[in-house]
C-alpha cells in the first residue's frame, strides 16, 4: 500500500474547494489516512520547499505556502503517488487538462491549489515532516476487494 502527501494550498480553502478537491481522491478509491487543517510556520516551509532553495520563486513559494491556513492529507492506495498527481493535472493550471483539479479549478502556476509527492521515496519524506506516526489511522477499508 502506497502513500502520497497531498497539500490543498492556502488558496483551495480560501476558495471554499476542500471539499471538492478531497472527493475526487475519495470517489478515485484512494484512502484517507491523514487529515489536517494548519498554518505552515516559515521554517516548515522551507523544508518542505528545500529542493528548490535558490531558485527564483523559492521566496514565493515560501510566501505562499505560510500565507493561510492549508490542508495536510496523507492517502494510500495502489500507485497512490502516480494516482495522485494524475488526479491532480500539470502544475500550470492553464495548461492542465479538463477533468483534473487544476485543469478543471486553476489558472496559475503558483495558485495552483494542490501540492503531490512526486515519488515514494518523498513522499515518505514529506509525509514525516507533516505527520507524526500516531497522527496516521490505519483500517480496513470495507471497499478494498471493489477499488483494486
Amino acid at each position: 500500500m502506497q502513500q502520497t502527501l497531498i497539500l490543498l494550498k492556502p488558496d483551495a480553502v480560501q476558495r471554499r474547494l476542500v471539499g471538492e478537491i478531497t472527493g475526487r481522491f475519495e470517489r478515485k478509491g484512494l484512502r484517507l489516512a491523514g487529515l489536517k487543517l494548519v498554518r505552515a510556520a516559515r521554517e516548515l516551509a522551507e523544508k518542505h520547499y528545500a529542493v528548490h532553495k535558490g531558485k527564483p520563486f523559492y521566496e514565493s513559494l515560501l510566501g505562499f505556502l505560510t500565507s493561510g491556513p492549508t490542508v495536510a492529507m496523507v492517502w494510500e492506495g495502489r500507485e497512490a503517488v502516480a494516482v495522485g498527481r494524475n488526479l491532480m493535472g500539470l502544475t500550470d493550471g492553464a495548461k492542465a487538462p479538463p477533468g483534473t483539479v487544476r485543469g478543471d479549478l486553476a489558472l496559475s502556476v503558483q495558485n495552483n491549489l494542490v501540492h503531490g509527492s512526486d515519488s515514494p521515496e518523498n513522499a515518505a519524506l514529506e509525509i514525516a515532516l507533516w505527520f507524526k506516526p500516531e497522527e496516521l489511522v490505519g483500517f480496513a477499508a470495507t471497499d478494498a476487494a471493489w477499488v483494486g
